[in-house]
């Protein structure tokens, strides 16, 4: 995990951040890793690349400065110019990053107040353009608007003053980075925001301005199918991020797609990969779809406290594990290798199998992250030593080239830590557990807080004398319990 941070660091991109050059796709899966090998080690590379790339891409042009939410990449290495379209994917994953970010970030730094309204404005767009009527998300907006790629999102000074007036466009063609002849095409420009103005009341009018401005232009389609593993992504980050920034509504949104995916999408036992409109496609779910939907479910239940969202985890998972692996498990120290495609469905000449993380997480990875999550949710041994070694066929792309592992690498950093579990039982003095959890359980690990026995973690472990007690797990080991926030917090830096 250290080399991958020092291989990271190689390929830095030292004027603009991220890693490599042009173009750029956001690399949320190596963000995560390195938001989680940072809580870990309290390395500073990785936490300067981290942040320095956060900052970069939420500035720029890949994000959505008027209604939020990330394009898939940047055409060149300064993120000024995205290709417009946005992605499911894209978007659960960084949210969950910002997320993450906000919480490890200092208390009244510029660093976490940008990450929490990126988190927030991220949120939003997920609830607003791509929940569906059913209640799942669909997979992306198109880049075009009648053919013309960008149309609905970018500006001219004209077009800015027309909306705002004289004065106030001149100011938010200063602002945004709107400048006569055009960072775009066609003297049009994308919106960055490299500075917040001084004036944040003025510039939440304008945004509201521009916003509706906008809205009566001519939009993108939408690809409204509903798919099961990047729905899965989406559980897991407004679950999450729900709980972190205290948005009820978020966890709700999580909620009622997870209810969609599992009672729609489980057909006679075997999980689908889409559907549409409330109707299941017939295409067989593929290893990234149990993954994904297997770590959101298990992120809903600890959230939640319920139980029900950790068995059907179980299920799904035993059965992924069965169907889309060798067989048998296998012997101490062999590698568990992930199939794309399922024993049973069609055959092929040759099996597919992702070598490595791209967009999103291989299914490799994402059954590794799952069989991680789950046997800690679970207390089971024979998941985390499953999840193990499921992460060993991901160890020659980590070492020649971390970028496409990233996913790998976050989950290995979880095992690294244990993984880490926080139960938090019922009793006088569980708010201030719950508030210590929130700022400093860091991310990869799994906080849960209810009734004794509600939930696995949640067994054996009573209050303490009528106060509420934290129990701190790494792996299948816990420590005594603990009453109070500054005893939890000490816990949690041992």
């Amino acid at each position: 995990l250290d080399a991958a941070v020092a291989s990271l660091t190689r390929s830095f991109d030292q004027e603009h951040a991220g890693f490599g050059t042009a173009p750029k796709f956001p690399p949320s899966m190596v963000l995560e890793f390195l938001v989680r090998h940072h809580a870990r080690t309290g390395g500073s590379s990785a936490w300067r690349m981290l942040e320095e790339t956060a900052v970069a891409m939420a500035r720029g042009g890949l994000y959505d400065q008027v209604a939020g939410g990330f394009a898939r990449y940047a055409v060149d290495q300064a993120w000024v110019v995205p290709h417009f379209e946005k992605m499911l994917y894209d978007n659960a994953l960084l949210l969950r990053v910002y997320a993450h970010l906000w919480q490890a970030a200092g208390q009244g730094t510029a660093t976490r107040a940008l990450a929490g309204r990126v988190v927030r404005e991220t949120a939003h767009f997920l609830l607003t353009d791509l929940r569906t009527a059913e209640g799942g998300f669909a997979s992306s907006l198109d880049a075009d608007t009648d053919g013309v790629e960008g149309a609905t999102y970018v500006w001219t000074p004209g077009q800015l003053v027309e909306v705002l007036g004289d004065n106030d466009g001149a100011r938010a063609a200063e602002l945004l980075s709107v400048t006569a002849g055009g960072t775009f095409e066609h003297g049009s420009s994308t919106l960055q925001l490299h500075s917040d103005p001084d004036d944040t009341n003025w510039w939440a009018a304008v945004r509201n301005r521009l916003r509706a401005a906008r809205a009566a232009r001519p939009q993108p389609d939408l690809d409204d199918k509903v798919v099961t593993a990047w729905n899965g992504l989406a559980i897991a980050a407004l679950a999450e991020a729900g709980w972190l920034l205290e948005e009820p509504d978020w966890v709700e949104a999580a909620t009622a797609a997870a209810t969609l995916v599992t009672g729609t999408h489980v057909v006679d036992g075997r999980l689908r990969r889409s559907s549409r409109a409330g109707r299941v496609g017939a295409a067989e779910a593929v290893a990234e779809d149990y993954g994904d939907l297997v770590e959101g479910l298990v992120v809903l239940h600890a959230v939640t406290a319920d139980r029900h969202w950790l068995e059907l985890a179980g299920t799904l998972l035993d059965d992924a594990v069965e169907r889309f692996s060798d067989g048998a498990d296998p012997a101490p120290g062999e590698p568990l290798v992930i199939h794309d495609t399922a024993s049973d469905a069609e055959r092929l000449v040759l099996r597919p199998r992702a070598r490595g993380d791209n967009a999103e997480p291989c299914g490799q990875s994402a059954i590794a992250g799952a069989l991680l999550a789950y046997g800690a949710a679970a207390g089971s041994g024979r998941h985390l030593t499953l999840g193990r070694q499921a992460l060993l066929p991901m160890g020659a792309i980590a070492a020649r080239d971390p970028r496409f592992a990233g996913w790998a690498l976050a989950v290995a950093e979880a095992g690294a830590a244990g993984p880490l579990q926080v139960a938090i039982s019922d009793g006088a003095g569980r708010e201030e557990l719950v508030a210590a959890a929130r700022t400093s359980a860091p991310a990869g690990s799994l906080v849960v807080f209810g009734h004794a026995g509600q939930v696995p973690l949640l067994e054996d472990r009573p209050s303490v004398d009528g106060r509420a007690a934290a129990y701190v797990c790494r792996g299948t080991v816990c420590g005594l319990p603990v009453t109070g926030g500054p005893a939890l917090l000490e816990a949690l830096r041992e």
